[in-house]
């Protein structure tokens, strides 16, 4: 088997910066400044201008790395519903579970108040991002049969909230939560199999079935 090339010169200095990134931002939030991660990356400010424009930018390029990440299970259209979706929610629950991951959203959320601008911009690149990510895959799933219509967004946003519980808010406030593989894999399990039942097809409707939120909620409820 032939060996992966190594990384290229500009491809291992845009990994140190956004490793710098993910350090400061967990250690200063929205303070961080271009001179602080130019030192921690081990570059000059001048080249992280050249590269990414603006902090603006720079911290648009971790988020994007970040939900590419995130998301590259939501890239298969073709493969089992059920498998793409339990490892993506293994992924997201073992994301939000890095310490980093943890200690930057704790500061950033303290922060919100005295940086507005710059936390919705953040909330735009990142969670509402990855929302409309597994939104279109969920729509293209609808499209094909595989799920009851409805509103993909809408849809999107429960099932994250479902893989999520109250696992980040246990980490928020230091008590026990899922914090190995089996626990993570029982529980994605659990909530896409919730998920699935919930917008399971009903053969007998979906053909007159209109996808509005009207139409469709109250199929939400399962049958008894």
């Amino acid at each position: 088997m032939q060996a992966s090339p190594a990384p290229s010169p500009a491809t291992q200095r845009r990994e140190r910066v956004h490793e710098a990134v993910r350090e400061l931002m967990a250690e200063q939030g929205f303070r961080v400044s271009m001179d602080a991660v130019a030192s921690r990356a081990g570059c000059s400010k001048q080249t992280l201008y050249a590269h990414f424009g603006s902090k603006q930018e720079l911290l648009r390029s971790v988020m994007q790395e970040h939900l590419d990440l995130a998301t590259a299970r939501l890239d298969d259209t073709a493969g089992d519903m059920r498998t793409v979706l339990v490892e993506f929610a293994i992924q997201h629950l073992q994301r939000i579970s890095e310490p980093t991951v943890l200690a930057t959203c704790q500061l950033l959320s303290a922060e919100a108040m005295q940086f507005p601008e710059e936390a919705r911009t953040l909330y735009q690149d990142g969670c509402a991002t990855l929302q409309q990510r597994l939104a279109d895959w969920l729509h293209v799933a609808m499209q094909r049969g595989q799920l009851r219509p409805y509103h993909p967004q809408q849809a999107a946003e429960l099932l994250l909230g479902m893989i999520v519980g109250l696992d980040f808010e246990r980490q928020r406030f230091s008590v026990p939560f899922r914090d190995d593989d089996p626990q993570r894999q029982h529980w994605a399990e659990f909530a896409v199999d919730a998920f699935l039942r919930a917008f399971a097809v009903d053969v007998q409707s979906s053909a007159g079935l209109a996808a509005s939120p009207t139409a469709t909620s109250l199929h939400l409820v399962p049958k008894p």
